[in-house]
């Protein structure tokens, strides 16, 4: 589908490149947006002209313009974002919204993700009760990662680890300093 098509076709771009985490789908349906846009302020300015106005002409070309710019800047800062592995605030909210929802989960501490062309890979840590067995903190992990692939469609998959509330947050992973088999001391 190229510039032409109807009016559905950049509104249908871009819900879908939404849905599917496509940045560059969304981009392209902008693109094909401000094409139809800018037809019209054509033929407006044309009108205008044609009706005695000739700063018309000149005035809807500045719009256009600017309109372009605006799409410009827009639509590479999220291509741009993307290619550093870069992930929408909102996403990773969303992410932490959807994981705290999760019943047995007391606190979600760290979300991290990143998009592999276009699939969204996640790593979540929760806190769960630290009375819990091992099963029921992996059964908790596991309904994490299924809520979180059912809110983003085009997440691929979350890994899920499960610390004990006290311990939460990965600074309670760090290894401090220290030295074994003849080694000078060093940290992890």
């Amino acid at each position: 589908m190229g510039g032409g098509g109807s009016f559905f076709g950049p509104v249908f771009r871009i819900r879908v490149g939404r849905q599917i985490g496509s940045a560059a789908l969304v981009a392209d349906g902008y693109h094909a947006r401000t094409d139809g846009w800018t037809s019209l302020a054509v033929l407006a300015g044309a009108v205008g002209v044609w009706l005695g106005y000739p700063l018309a002409d000149p005035i809807v070309g500045l719009l256009i313009a600017a309109a372009i710019l605006l799409i410009v800047w827009q639509s590479g800062k999220a291509v741009f974002t993307r290619l550093l592995d870069g992930v929408d605030p909102e996403v990773i909210e969303e992410m932490r919204h959807a994981a705290s929802h999760v019943p047995g989960v007391e606190e979600v501490s760290e979300v991290r993700a990143r998009w592999l062309g276009h699939r969204l890979h996640a790593e979540v840590n929760v806190a769960v009760d630290p009375g819990l067995s091992v099963a029921e903190g992996h059964a908790i992990a596991r309904e994490v990662n299924h809520r979180l692939l059912h809110h983003l469609g085009y997440l691929d998959g979350a890994v899920v680890h499960v610390d004990p509330v006290q311990e939460a947050g990965e600074e309670h992973h760090r290894i401090g300093s220290h030295s074994h088999d003849g080694l000078p001391t060093h940290s992890h």
